[in-house]
């Protein structure tokens, strides 16, 4: 409970009974995060990887803990507005027509300049946007009332009236010499959090109605999402959204609710871009327009048939050696697996032996009492199907990898190089021509290299190559145009927020705070409540560094798939904002624990807290029917934040030397601690990249994490990982390669976004009109002016002119 410690609590309880428990949950919570889980007690996980979590978990973590005492203003404000208007406060007595003018109301008063009744209005629609909860008996029934009243909303135009209101909030907040308080709290924050909510809650029911089948449904999530996206660049929600995470970091709006801002940034981003499945699909149509084979293998679904493997032995710490009183020991002629082994095969010629003896005394009976089956025709053996047998991926072969295999070759046995050619193999032994056709078997050529090639015929060719226009018109494309300004700004804000919310930062004076919507305006006074805040606390830094890894993750998959050189771009200033520190940081801690850390009450968990009648919180209701053994977002942020160090570094050797420097091997270990095979597969694909620049003792030191990638990680065919030492690698190599592809991406930008004019001068228009060139504004020089009556005598009248050769030039042009 560090997050505990940086607020002053009052704890002032006298009952005997709940001061023991709560000793006993934090004595178990100081254990566990001392290094009492160890790789022992982490079994395997049933985790599946989705783009996001259920449905209500999602819902429920929009809301904190402290926040649950507003339910009931907005319930108020909901039957003050309707009985003042003359209808029945019970949503669901109401007519359709009626429950139409009532959302026809609320849009009204959503749009008046009193600020008082739009607080109201807005409160209002935010219960009827959560299933008007106090009219139902389940969360299954509130769930439904949820996703019929949204749809209410978006047919009458609630959302875009809420996305001004938003607007309207973020112009007029104050600022913070306005505010004038030595600390913000949960009430700076109040109408932004209500509208926040609001729009949280439609854009994740339109994106979970997949289930919904009828056809006016699919029309209305289809029409939201175009709507998304279809704005203005200015008036983009997603841009929108950024420039409040830039606001709150650059110390403007203090206030601002951190978290339901990233969380709403997220959702929208999920369903104007895409998740998991739109991209696997828009992958597959641009290889498909880029004239290249689509693909058979998908990372995700083929990881999730991988059986996790078990972390290595020294990934086990010192301290628990010792707390275990443990001693490693050293064994001279066998090894401990072979040991395993040889007990394991003992157990089991004994299961063996007792067959058998069973099997002999079932035959002597047959045979006494003359039933003994004729024995079947012989048939030929045949082989028995073996499941999962072999690598899990097929290997993969980049034309840049048969170019250099073909350049060795030839320099060995010719003492030449032939560029640009790969049919030609003259002169070259039989062996060399069967690798050659092995890998050439095996070419994959990406996407990005492809791309990569357009942009150089772009850039060489620039009137007579056509870029294909069509798909300029895409959500990632219309994002990319309108955020490219401040972008870099965007990207250092994210970060900022995720380094103030991993679990291993340290608290700084000038550290931004990340608590302000979470906090309450009176600290707790008794035990239960201070372990409630403190709770509350932890899962408000979770879900914060869950959104932020899924917006991460999502930029970078949907650009690289858009255009390399927006991914490159991203990508660059993700690493100049030291994002691989960062991210190495955040798993330098005892990931076991933190996969199962239960931050969680579900008592007090939206709807429960509303559909439950009201409790009194003890320290048994603490832990209440939370026996899951992972927490989902913690497990998600973990393998996100893996793949985005995964994109950042791969096939860039400056940045693997990046991970290599800050010493990532033993953290990625220690990490493989949590045994879920998406986890452990990009964990073994980053520790792959680095082993060559780790030496052979360390490969030596660590066969077992070897073997693992051999088995699950993807081979290139003449890759050296696993025994090559790269000794002729050098710094400046590494910074030549990184400005290189600074001045590539610079280009793409400026071709593609600025003003082509100042790249080609040569290729500026001419102007041809004679009024346009006779109306420009021409300086004289002062020299000019005073020799003025000269030049006229000297060019003008001293020199004869042919009109009619002029006037024909003229006509001409």
């Amino acid at each position: 409970m560090d997050d505990m410690d940086q607020q002053p609590f009052i704890i002032c309880d006298r009952s005997g009974v709940a001061v023991s428990k709560i000793r006993d949950i934090l004595r178990r919570q100081r254990q566990e995060s001392d290094g009492g889980a160890s790789a022992d007690d982490v079994s395997d996980l049933d985790f599946v990887y989705e783009d996001a979590d259920s449905y209500s978990n999602e819902i429920s973590e929009l809301y904190s803990y402290t926040e649950v005492p507003e339910f009931r203003r907005n319930l108020g404000c909901f039957e003050s507005l309707l009985i003042q208007w003359g209808f029945s406060p019970r949503w669901q007595q109401l007519t359709t027509q009626d429950q139409q003018s009532v959302i026809l109301h609320l849009l009204n008063h959503l749009e008046l300049s009193n600020r008082t009744i739009r607080s109201e209005a807005a409160r209002a629609v935010l219960y009827i946007a959560q299933g008007c909860w106090n009219e139902v008996q389940s969360d299954q029934e509130q769930q439904e009332w949820t996703r019929r009243n949204v749809y209410k909303f978006l047919k009458n135009g609630i959302f875009s009236a809420v996305v001004d209101l938003l607007s309207l909030e973020i112009d007029s907040c104050p600022g913070p010499t306005q505010l004038r308080k030595p600390a913000v709290s949960l009430a700076d924050s109040t109408e932004l959090r209500v509208i926040l909510s609001i729009l949280y809650t439609i854009v994740e029911t339109v994106r979970c109605a997949d289930e919904d089948k009828t056809g006016e449904l699919q029309l209305q999530k289809s029409c939201f999402k175009a709507e998304l996206s279809s704005m203005m660049p200015d008036d983009l929600l997603t841009v929108k959204l950024l420039k409040m995470v830039t606001k709150f970091c650059s110390g403007s709006a203090p206030h601002f609710p951190i978290k339901k801002v990233l969380l709403v940034l997220w959702k929208v981003m999920l369903v104007s871009l895409g998740g998991t499945t739109e991209l696997r699909i828009l992958k597959n149509r641009y290889r498909e327009s880029a004239g290249l084979p689509p693909l058979t293998e998908d990372t995700l679904e083929i990881s999730k048939t991988m059986r996790a493997s078990s972390p290595p032995v020294n990934a086990i710490s010192e301290n628990e050696m010792e707390r275990r009183n443990i001693r490693p020991i050293r064994r001279s002629l066998m090894k401990q697996s072979s040991l395993d082994e040889a007990a394991a095969l003992e157990l089991e010629m004994n299961d063996q032996l007792d067959d058998e003896m069973k099997e002999i005394e079932e035959r002597r009976a047959l045979e006494e009492s003359g039933e003994l089956p004729q024995p079947p025709s012989p048939r030929p053996m045949t082989p028995l199907p073996t499941k999962n047998k072999g690598l899990p991926w097929t290997p993969k072969v980049r034309n840049k990898d048969l170019d250099a295999y073909l350049e060795n070759t030839r320099l060995k046995f010719l003492g030449f190089p032939v560029e640009g050619d790969r049919e030609t193999l003259v002169g070259l032994p039989a062996p060399i021509h069967e690798g050659v056709k092995v890998l050439k078997d095996h070419v994959y050529v990406s996407l990005a290299e492809w791309q990569i090639e357009r942009e150089e015929e772009l850039w060489k060719c620039p009137l007579s190559t056509d870029e294909n226009l069509d798909e300029d018109l895409n959500p990632v494309e219309l994002f990319y145009a309108a955020s490219l300004p401040n972008l870099p700004q965007y990207i250092i804000a994210l970060l900022k927020i995720l380094l103030a919310a991993a679990p291993t930062s340290k608290s700084k004076s000038e550290s931004i705070n990340i608590m302000a919507d979470v906090l309450p305006e009176d600290m707790p006074m008794t035990v239960v409540q201070s372990m409630k805040l403190g709770i509350d606390v932890a899962r408000h830094q979770e879900i914060i560094v869950k959104a932020i890894s899924g917006i991460l993750i999502l930029l970078l998959k949907h650009t690289k798939i858009n255009h390399i050189y927006q991914f490159e771009f991203i990508s660059q200033h993700l690493v100049f904002a030291n994002c691989i520190p960062l991210v190495l940081k955040f798993f330098n801690q005892n990931i076991a624990l933190y996969v199962t850390a239960k931050n969680t009450i579900l008592l007090t968990d939206f709807p429960s807290c509303v559909l439950c009648e009201p409790f009194e919180l003890t320290p048994e209701r603490l832990e209440f029917g939370n026996q899951q053994p992972y927490t989902w977002r913690n497990l998600f942020a973990c393998v996100n934040l893996l793949r985005v160090l995964n994109k950042l570094t791969k096939w860039k050797h400056s940045r693997i030397m990046m991970l290599v420097v800050f010493k990532s091997a033993p953290i990625l270990k220690r990490s493989l601690r949590v045994k879920h095979p998406v986890n452990q597969l990009y964990i073994l694909k980053l520790l792959k990249m680095q082993t060559k620049y780790l030496g052979r003792q360390w490969r030596k030191a660590n066969m077992k994490t070897m073997s693992a990638i051999y088995q699950k990680v993807r081979h290139r065919l003449t890759d050296d990982w696993a025994y090559g030492n790269d000794l002729d690698a050098r710094p400046w190599d590494f910074q030549a390669e990184e400005c290189a592809l600074r001045a590539a991406v610079d280009r793409f930008n400026n071709r593609r976004y600025g003003e082509l004019a100042k790249i080609l001068p040569d290729f500026e228009p001419m102007e041809t009109s004679l009024q346009s060139v006779l109306g420009r504004p021409v300086h004289l020089t002062e020299t000019f002016k005073e020799n003025y009556e000269s030049w006229v005598n000297n060019e003008v009248f001293g020199k004869p002119i042919n009109w009619d050769e002029l006037l024909n030039m003229s006509s001409e042009i």
